[in-house]
């Protein structure tokens, strides 16, 4: 994993979309101003200027409240809307080993000791999930909350899928 390249603007490093009664609601974690230029991804900094944690899980609670898993996965995510972590990084890490164990999936996670711009022999998916390119893979529908509105949405935000699947979702991914 990538840790030592500069914070690019306007990615999935610090938002997520989901599923709202009005259609794709993203949830951006605010960072610190001078963290955005030119520094390095391991060292930016989260902002509690306002509560955005608070924001956060009232959204997720508002969207899949009525959800067949939510409930089963609340005490597991709560967590990360009550407590601060200092760096988006750490916060990314520990979201992402939640998820990686909700969905069994077991790997050993790696991270970069400095930047390269390519990695030979290796591919390179640094930019291949972005909000502002297409899919990159066909997503299987699935049953979502508000799928009778607006039908179904891919390219959401990974608890969409734990949320509505539950244990079901690491036959889905």
């Amino acid at each position: 994993m990538e840790r030592e390249e500069h914070f690019p603007k306007q990615t999935y490093r610090n938002r997520a979309n989901i599923y709202s009664p009005d259609g794709i609601l993203s949830l951006v974690v605010p960072v610190i101003k001078g963290s955005k230029n030119h520094t390095k991804i391991k060292d930016v900094r989260i902002s509690y200027d306002f509560n955005w944690q608070r924001l956060h899980w009232m959204s997720l609670q508002a969207c899949y409240r009525r959800s067949a898993y939510f409930e089963f996965y609340e005490d597991d995510f709560a967590p990360f809307y009550e407590k601060k972590v200092d760096y988006l990084f750490d916060y990314n890490q520990q979201v992402l080993e939640l998820l990686l164990k909700l969905v069994k999936i077991k790997t050993a996670l790696k991270f970069t000791e400095s930047y390269e711009a390519q990695y030979p022999g290796v591919a390179d998916v640094r930019e291949s999930i972005h909000p502002k390119k297409g899919l990159i893979t066909d997503n299987k529908p699935y049953f979502q909350v508000f799928e009778e509105r607006k039908g179904f949405m891919p390219d959401l935000s990974i608890v969409d899928l734990l949320f509505n699947q539950g244990p079901q979702a690491q036959f889905y991914i």
